[in-house]
């Protein structure tokens, strides 16, 4: 009796170690994706930032009541360009947008230490952007690589001079919303964050995880905007709803404080703009849009694409909620297609799954001369959040360029596979489990992975941060970011 009860426990051990063993059989690494077309934009002015520092700094030392007149002058003259250029149609050559550039970030300095100018920055910078997205109707972002640059190289700039002064004046200084054009819409109303938005509106997003951040800067035109949400307001009620593609469970309807409840450090609201010949034709086809996004995600489950496939609405992310239906309405938003071709950031995003390279990212939508701008939030309080964890991104993908990868305990992979076969029942029952569908146990170990590296650099330059602002006495501004965030990197070596 003691024999067979040894042999049984014998046996069962061995069985949990051959299973074990099957279980650490590794999976295939997917092969390295052709590099498509176009190369990644590189803004290559490291001295320029330098020299931008150096004027904060001289601005600081003589302090506010004596660059005050200047700056009043800067802000004046800037204005009266803009005023210049209202009426006008400028090539995406034309040696004035370039004029506006250097304007913006001259001026941003001063505004910093005068930070009591920041509403009239604020307002110039709002200014700039809804002008310049109407000069883009004129232009062919789709086919035209230097007309997207010059887009780009405006709309984001603009942005990151602002948000640099945002982040030196005191937060309660600080307006987190900046209005954008005043865009009519014949669908239905309802409000969010003081924001007037109407049914077929697309609200672009920040989350707070390193995941959002990827996405976000991974592109040839890295980014802010790492999330993509459809809103419809219902014609009787006037109630909203968010139709959003989530990597837990696919597609989803979820009510405002649902949506809010996610941490978003900042949202996008753009609209598609009335003048379009189709809306002209059907002015509530947003609204029609929106409603077929909401009846589809109501009559079916629709699973989260990690292949990236924008042609295949079977499966969708963020960014197909809205593309697929608008499709269906004769408007093929993503005008200047997204492309990845950064060869670490290939190799990292095929590793968890992603397959089509030449897509639709979230950012990228924000330079579609079909959509206009209606306003954009920013959480204050986050705001440097995300200035870091993009600065810690960045690195890390200088170092996937170099060669690293994404390595995880391979002594997990049993564990990971018990836990997607746990995770396959709960979905066979309609529950999400601890590994998403659509994702296997390896890409989950790695995406855990990243995870955990991205914190543990991230916490690093928030502490080397601190240190540089005791040392200086102001916030370290992105460049500087950058230049810790590879401190932090090649200190955790």
């Amino acid at each position: 009796m003691l024999r067979n009860r040894r042999f049984m426990i014998l046996a069962i051990l061995l069985g949990i170690v051959i299973l074990y063993g099957i279980l650490l059989i590794p999976d295939s690494t997917p092969p390295l994706p052709p590099k498509p077309e176009g190369e990644p934009f590189v803004w290559n002015q490291d001295a320029i930032w330098e020299n931008l520092e150096s004027s904060f700094l001289q601005a600081k030392a003589v302090g506010c009541k004596t660059i005050a007149p200047q700056l009043d002058q800067q802000l004046a003259v800037f204005e009266e360009l803009l005023d210049s250029l209202k009426d006008r149609r400028l090539a995406a050559d034309d040696p004035r947008l370039r004029q506006l550039e250097q304007a913006v970030f001259a001026i941003a300095p001063s505004v910093a230490v005068c930070y009591d100018r920041l509403p009239d920055f604020s307002r110039h910078c709002a200014q700039l952007r809804s002008w310049l997205k109407q000069q883009s109707i004129y232009w062919d972002i789709a086919n035209n690589q230097q007309a997207r640059i010059a887009l780009y190289r405006l709309l984001y700039g603009s942005r990151a001079a602002l948000e640099e002064v945002m982040l030196q004046a005191p937060p309660e200084r600080v307006q987190p919303l900046l209005a954008g054009e005043g865009i009519s819409s014949q669908s239905p109303m309802a409000s969010i964050l003081g924001v007037k938005i109407h049914s077929g509106d697309i609200l672009l997003s920040r989350g707070g995880a390193a995941t959002s951040a990827l996405i976000a800067r991974g592109n040839n035109f890295p980014g802010n905007f790492s999330h993509v949400a459809l809103a419809h307001v219902d014609e009787t009620t006037h109630t909203a709803s968010i139709i959003e593609a989530h990597i837990e469970s696919g597609v989803k309807v979820a009510d405002l404080e649902t949506y809010l409840k996610d941490k978003k450090l900042r949202i996008l609201v753009l609209r598609t703009r009335p003048d379009l010949k189709s809306v002209q034709v059907n002015p509530l086809l947003p609204h029609q849009a929106a409603r077929q996004a909401l009846d589809d995600a109501d009559q079916r489950h629709i699973p989260y694409d990690f292949a990236m496939d924008w042609q295949d609405p079977d499966k969708q992310f963020c960014s197909e909620v809205a593309s697929t239906v608008y499709a269906k309405n004769g408007i093929d938003l993503w005008m200047g297609i997204s492309t990845i071709s950064a060869p670490g950031l290939l190799r990292w995003l095929s590793l968890i799954g992603v397959e089509h390279f030449e897509t639709h990212e979230p950012s990228d939508l924000e330079y579609d001369p079909q959509l206009s701008v209606v306003a954009e939030w920013r959480d204050p309080e986050t705001l440097y959040q995300d200035h870091v964890d993009n600065a810690t991104i960045d690195v890390m993908l200088e170092g996937a360029d170099a060669g690293q990868g994404l390595p995880f305990s391979i002594w997990m992979l049993p564990v990971g596979r018990l836990a997607k076969g746990y995770s396959m029942l709960l979905n066979m029952f309609g529950k999400v489990g601890p590994i998403p569908e659509g994702m296997s146990a390896s890409t989950a170990l790695r995406v855990q992975s990243f995870t955990d590296r991205h914190q543990q650099v991230r916490d690093r330059v928030y502490l080397l941060a601190e240190e540089f602002q005791a040392e200086y006495g102001y916030r370290p501004p992105y460049w500087e970011l950058v230049k810790l965030a590879r401190v932090a990197i090649n200190e955790s070596l």
